[in-house]
């Protein structure tokens, strides 16, 4: 559905975006995640053509946006940031408007209001001035906006920018189930909002894409040692010295000491290698009940840190 080859944008000395490349499947939810600075937004309005690029092409359904950009851009819909809302208007006349100026005909707009309202769920409030709403409210309305005509693809730039958490949470449900109909980039600095939504993870860093994986890829791309969390009920000192002696374990570090007798334990093992039946079988030899064992995860975030890191160094 999008393709995006060699992309390029340099504003004078600075090189907003450097040769970036690629690929968005049909109904993806796709995350570009980055600190701020680090060329998303750039990245988006190159994309919908709101800015033109020094090098490169994107491809919209196999349309080119600088050769063909009329055509291009009836295929996207668009919320920035900000939502280019007129406060004055009440919801049902803002997506009227936003109907007529993606040239939906006029006999059809009255249904699509009605489609639009209902997708984004906030019909109890289409007859409301627009600059009464909340913050979460305004948003919704943003993204109707975006909806109009029908786009194959959606491009959210920071679409959860300033919301409460419970509007974050009701708007992460909104954008899933959107994908369904609708491919799907989000632009976003919130690692838990790229982790909760998105199918593909695409981390841009100083105008660079720097990798593009799903989060759980991502994970096992990086992830050097196995870590395994343990709480433990007996003596410090045994517990620790029977973990020590199971082969694999690499390092026993104690990172909380509990009332109830119990410690809580990360182990790090050697690539690859799984010890959870060693440690049930030297707890249970030694009568120490485990009353927690989890492998630990690496998060996004730890993600980021581990990749940016790493080029950094």
């Amino acid at each position: 559905m999008i393709e995006v080859k060699n992309l390029t944008k340099r504003y004078g000395d600075h090189l907003a975006v450097d040769n970036s490349s690629f690929t968005v499947q049909d109904g993806e939810i796709v995350g570009f995640l980055g600190p701020n600075g680090a060329g998303k937004t750039t990245t988006m309005n190159m994309l919908t053509g709101y800015l033109s690029s020094t090098e490169g092409e994107i491809l919209i359904d196999g349309i080119d946006i600088l050769e063909d950009p009329v055509h291009a851009k009836m295929k996207i819909g668009y919320l920035p940031e900000v939502p280019p809302l007129y406060p004055e208007m009440t919801v049902q006349e803002y997506l009227q408007f936003a109907l007529a100026l993606k040239k939906v005909p006029a006999k059809n707009r009255k249904e699509q209001v009605e489609k639009l309202l209902k997708q984004t769920r906030i019909k109890d409030m289409q007859n409301r001035l627009i600059t009464n709403l909340s913050k979460g409210y305004k948003q919704r309305v943003g993204l109707a906006a975006a909806l109009a005509g029908d786009p194959d693809v959606l491009i959210l730039d920071e679409p959860t920018a300033g919301l409460d958490p419970k509007q974050i949470t009701e708007f992460r449900d909104l954008i899933r189930s959107l994908s369904t109909n609708h491919t799907i980039i989000i632009s976003s600095h919130i690692m838990q909002e790229i982790q909760a939504v998105c199918d593909k993870v695409i981390i841009i860093n100083h105008g660079r894409i720097i990798a593009i994986d799903t989060p759980e890829a991502l994970s096992q791309r990086i992830m050097r040692n196995n870590k395994l969390e343990l709480r433990i009920k007996g003596p410090r000192a045994e517990i620790v010295n029977g973990l020590k002696e199971i082969e694999g374990i690499t390092s026993v570090d104690i990172t909380r000491i509990r009332e109830e007798g119990s410690i809580d334990i990360q182990v790090e093992t050697e690539d690859e290698v799984d010890v959870r039946e060693q440690v049930f079988e030297m707890c249970s030899e030694k009568h120490f009940p485990i009353l927690l064992m989890s492998i630990s995860e690496m998060t996004l975030e730890d993600i980021f840190l581990q990749i940016t890191g790493e080029r950094e160094a």
